[in-house]
């Protein structure tokens, strides 16, 4: 009788779409939020690969792991490197070819696999743009978040705090609308305080990927009107029907006519 392998699930559990042989993951790492985004934004324009998701470990701290065919891994984690390395953010990079199933199970990196393994990657590419504010201090960064939406038409999709003291605004717009809002909101973290301002970048066009990614996408889904309810009691005025009550139609008396 084989014994099993403690601490290690079947294979068969991890059954996928994509050959565990040609599939490799991809992680680059940097120290601020809107660095990791914009790392993600050019991994994914790269070469085919699919975002898995954010890690955050704290002190400024951020990973962006990002799935797919080794040769597609290696040239999307030199994009996200080369842009990492623009901002002054990089900090680490990491390809792993053929990762084990165990791997994904005990690393925070699975969250969307299963997904993954049961759809077809679809790229939509959004006509709007995403801008995003970092500061040291979380009253900087409220102050220029207040300032970005009193300066153009964008709407707050959220805030991130990584540690360190380093908060992120997300606005989100039409991308003339999110640049003047940033520049605002530039201007205003650097007049409360002009140390605070950590990182900024804008994003035009995101992939569908990156968006699903960001703190409380899902508040950009449109709810459906709810229909207006009024307290209107309605009364049915309708008289009651009269019950009639029918003859006993065996004492009726019956004419019985004889022929002739």
């Amino acid at each position: 009788m084989e014994t099993p392998n403690p601490g290690f699930a079947p294979k068969e559990q991890f059954s996928r779409k994509d050959d565990l042989r040609e599939s490799a993951l991809g992680l680059v790492s940097t120290l601020s939020f809107p660095a990791i985004i914009q790392t993600a934004d050019a991994m994914l324009k790269s070469s085919e690969v699919t975002l898995v998701g954010f890690e955050k470990i704290g002190s400024g701290h951020c990973t962006a792991i990002v799935r797919g065919k080794v040769a597609s891994i290696r040239l999307a984690v030199e994009a996200g490197a080369q842009t990492a390395a623009e901002f002054g953010q990089l900090v680490s990079t990491l390809v792993i070819p053929r990762p084990l199933p165990n791997l994904d199970v005990v690393f925070p990196i699975s969250n969307r696999l299963s997904d993954l393994a049961q759809f077809e990657r679809d790229i939509r590419v959004s006509s709007q743009a995403i801008g995003l504010l970092e500061t040291r201090g979380f009253p900087v960064m409220v102050g220029a978040a207040d300032a970005m939406l009193k300066a153009a038409d964008v709407h707050l999709m959220s805030y991130e705090k990584i540690g360190a003291g380093l908060c992120t605004a997300i606005i989100r717009g039409a991308v003339a609308d999110v640049v003047v809002a940033v520049e605002a909101g530039m201007q205003e973290a650097l007049r409360i305080d002009a140390n605070s301002l950590n990182a900024v970048t804008v994003i035009p066009r995101p992939l569908d990927d990156l968006e699903q990614n960001l703190p409380l996408a899902s508040c950009l889904i449109e709810e459906q009107p709810k229909p207006l309810k009024l307290p209107v009691a309605i009364k049915d005025k309708t008289p009651e029907a009269e019950l009639i009550k029918l003859p006993d139609l065996a004492a009726i008396p019956v004419e019985i006519q004889q022929e002739e």
